[in-house]
C-alpha cells in the first residue's frame, strides 16, 4: 500500500511534538482584543477556558467533551480523563447507553460538581409530559447527580409540547439549571417559541466547516439561542484531518486542521464538543486559545462549506 503524502500543516497525531509544555499543564492563555465573528454574547475567560452566557444568565464553557459512542470502562476513563486535563462541559444523552459510566467517570475524576456543566438528552421515545419526568429522573439517577446544568430535546419527534411543558417545570423546580433541544430547525424553533414559557437556551446542532448552516447561524444570533456543535470533526468525514485549506492556515500558527476547526468554531462564537478516547488528543483539542484566525483564514474556510448534511443517514 502506498503511503499517502502528508498534507503541509501539522499534522494532528504530532502535535504533542510541539505543545508538550502545554500537556504537562493545560493552562491556556488569555486573548485579548479578540473580535468574536458574529457573536453577540460576552465571552469571559474566568476559568481556563472561556465561557459564554446563555439566554438565562448561565454561563457555559465554549468546549466541552462529547462522549457517544463512549460506553463501560472506556467512557469511565475517557470522562475521567477529560476533566483531569481541563474540560469542565460534560455532553451525553440517554440514547448514548452511557449515562451511568459519565457518572462514574465524574465520580473518579474527584472534582467539585459545582465546577462542571453536564449535559443531557431527552430521546424521542420518551417524548410527552409524564414521560419526560420520568425519563429526566432516570437520567439523572444514572449520572449520579442531583441537578443538570443543561438537558435538551435529542430531535423534533413525537409530543413536543408536553415535552416542553415538563422540561419548563423541571427548570422551575431548579432540576436542571437551563433547557434547550437539538436537532431544531428555525421553523421549529418558532412553533415552539409559540406556546413555550421559557425560550430555549441552547439548539445541538450539526455544524462543521463542511456544513456551516449559514441561515441557521443568522437565526440563532438573532433569537438569542445559543449555537452547539454536535460534531465539529464532521466525524473526520471528507477526510477533514488532512484537508489541505485547513492544513495551510494550520501551519502558519503550528496548529493542527483538528486545532483549526474548533477555533473557527469558537470565533463564530459556536460551542463545540468535540469527542475523542485518546487523553493527548483530549489535550489537543483545548489548545486552541493561544492564536487567533484572521479574516483571510475564516473567508478560506468559508469555501469549504458544502451547505449539506454528511450524516444524511440521519435525516
Amino acid at each position: 500500500m502506498e503511503k499517502k503524502n502528508e498534507p503541509q500543516g501539522m499534522k494532528r497525531r504530532k502535535f504533542l511534538q510541539k505543545t508538550s509544555a502545554f500537556a504537562a499543564t493545560a493552562i491556556f492563555l488569555p486573548v485579548e482584543g479578540l473580535e468574536l465573528f458574529g457573536l453577540n454574547k460576552a465571552i469571559s475567560q474566568s476559568s481556563s477556558i472561556p465561557t459564554i452566557t446563555l439566554n438565562n444568565g448561565i454561563e457555559m464553557p465554549m468546549i466541552g467533551f462529547g462522549t457517544n459512542t463512549l460506553r463501560d470502562t472506556i467512557g469511565v476513563q475517557s470522562v475521567s480523563d477529560a476533566i483531569s486535563v481541563g474540560y469542565r462541559l460534560i455532553d451525553t444523552a440517554h440514547i448514548y447507553g452511557n449515562e451511568a459510566s459519565v457518572g462514574e467517570g465524574i465520580k473518579q475524576s474527584g472534582i467539585d460538581r459545582e465546577e462542571l456543566f453536564v449535559t443531557s438528552k431527552l430521546w424521542v421515545d420518551d417524548a410527552g409530559y409524564e414521560s419526560t419526568k420520568k425519563a429526566f429522573q432516570t437520567s439523572l439517577d444514572k449520572l449520579g447527580l442531583s441537578y443538570l446544568d443543561l438537558y435538551l430535546i435529542h430531535r423534533p419527534r413525537g409530543d413536543v409540547k408536553g415535552t416542553w411543558k415538563a422540561m419548563e417545570e423541571l427548570y422551575e423546580e431548579g432540576k436542571i439549571k437551563a433547557i434547550g433541544v437539538s436537532n431544531f430547525s428555525p421553523e421549529q424553533l418558532e412553533e415552539l417559541m409559540g406556546y413555550a414559557k421559557i425560550k430555549p437556551a441552547i439548539n445541538q446542532i450539526e455544524t462543521h466547516v463542511f456544513f456551516q448552516q449559514g441561515n441557521s447561524y443568522e437565526y440563532h444570533k438573532k433569537s438569542g439561542i445559543q449555537m452547539e456543535a454536535w460534531s465539529p470533526f464532521a466525524a473526520g468525514r471528507n477526510d477533514v484531518f488532512n484537508n489541505q485549506v485547513l492544513a495551510d492556515i494550520g501551519k502558519k500558527y503550528g496548529k493542527s486542521n483538528a486545532q483549526v476547526s474548533l477555533r473557527w468554531h469558537y470565533q463564530r462564537g459556536i460551542v463545540a464538543i468535540p469527542r475523542s478516547r485518546q487523553k493527548a488528543h483530549m489535550i489537543e483539542n483545548l489548545d486552541i486559545f493561544d492564536f487567533e484566525l484572521s479574516m483571510s483564514d475564516m473567508k478560506a474556510i468559508a469555501k469549504l462549506d458544502l451547505n449539506i448534511t454528511q450524516f444524511p443517514e440521519w435525516e
